[in-house]
């Protein structure tokens, strides 16, 4: 009866709940999860805080990324080399922001980050056209994906300086608050 396996320590599990949105159940859980894509490499001790990463392709394949056109760009966001390559506290890093339990300001944040393919802090009009024809899946043709793109940046370009800095994305966030419940952000 006693021979219950620790996973983690209670002080693990505290800092795991102090930096997600996640109860320590939803934290065991989403371990599993984890621990489920890839259990050979995955230790069920993580008391010593192994040094596990598992590769995108795993990542990618999970539920709820596999048929969401920004799996990639997610993971890259959310792993630490940069790559979609997740150690746990990446993984949960990732759940916890995509939750319906994280305010809209670190969604909007984290959804800035993914449409900034080029990885300058600034959604520019080549990040538009891939987000766009990834929202879209490649339905529109050049001129429309053009027009847009041309169209967001007149109305969101606070500046006028041809891009979109964080500022200027989570104005026009504000302005269509629908847009926070696009696909990319429900996992």
């Amino acid at each position: 009866m006693g021979n219950k396996q620790t996973i983690f320590t209670p002080q693990q599990l505290d800092a795991y709940q102090d930096c997600t949105f996640f109860t320590r159940k939803e934290i065991l859980r989403l371990f599993h999860r984890y621990r489920d894509l890839a259990p050979q490499l995955v230790p069920l001790d993580y008391t010593t805080q192994p040094d596990v990463r598992l590769p995108y392709e795993l990542i990618g394949s999970m539920p709820e990324l596999k048929d969401n056109p920004f799996r990639q760009r997610i993971a890259e966001v959310f792993s630490e080399d940069g790559e979609g390559n997740m150690t746990l506290d990446d993984f949960l890093d990732m759940f916890s922001v995509l939750s319906e339990m994280a305010p809209k300001d670190l969604k909007a944040y984290y959804a800035f980050k993914i449409y900034d393919f080029n990885n300058d802090d600034f959604i520019c009009k080549s990040d538009l056209e891939q987000t766009l024809n990834k929202l879209t899946r490649n339905e529109l043709t050049e001129d429309e994906v053009r027009m847009v793109c041309e169209k967001v940046l007149d109305e969101a370009d606070m500046d006028n300086d041809g891009r979109l800095s964080l500022e200027d994305f989570q104005h026009m966030i504000v302005r269509a608050p629908d847009f926070l419940r696009l696909e990319l952000l429900h996992v």
